[in-house]
């Protein structure tokens, strides 16, 4: 596979992990959430909220699926992707959480978000998560 081959598949896989987190929250699945992340990853959110660790995300998201986010959905859309390697990759996406039958992210639930991203065994997987919000 050519170097320019690579760098097409690896930016469609990466643009991509939105998309697995997405299919993970509709199911309200904080194992399938937590199995896009890496073993020691690290997810901020606001709130002063720091999460470590793939297991305690599951744990966090489990909870979190039990009460604030139970019925919700998650929306994120790739603003833009950089390569810091071959094997890390920084994403920016914009989105947040749907509640009920909205169909668009309200501006207090909307998101910015930075997605620090590794490549280990072939799998992009979320290294480290901060998301910060934009709405009113």
């Amino acid at each position: 596979m050519s170097a320019t081959s690579t760098t097409v598949d690896d930016t469609t896989a990466v643009r991509e992990v939105p998309r697995r987190m997405i299919a993970a929250w509709a199911k309200n699945d904080g194992e399938a959430f937590a199995s896009i992340f890496t073993e020691d990853a690290t997810m901020i959110l606001p709130g002063d909220i720091y999460v470590t660790g793939r297991e305690s995300i599951r744990a966090f998201m489990d909870a979190a699926y039990s009460g604030p986010y139970k019925g919700t959905r998650v929306f994120g859309e790739p603003l833009s992707a950089k390569f810091l390697g071959p094997e890390a990759a920084v994403l920016t996406t914009k989105g947040g959480v749907l509640t009920g039958e909205e169909t668009e992210v309200s501006p207090e639930r909307a998101i910015r978000a930075t997605w620090v991203l590794a490549k280990q065994d072939g799998q992009w997987l979320v290294t480290a998560y901060q998301n910060t919000p934009i709405g009113a």
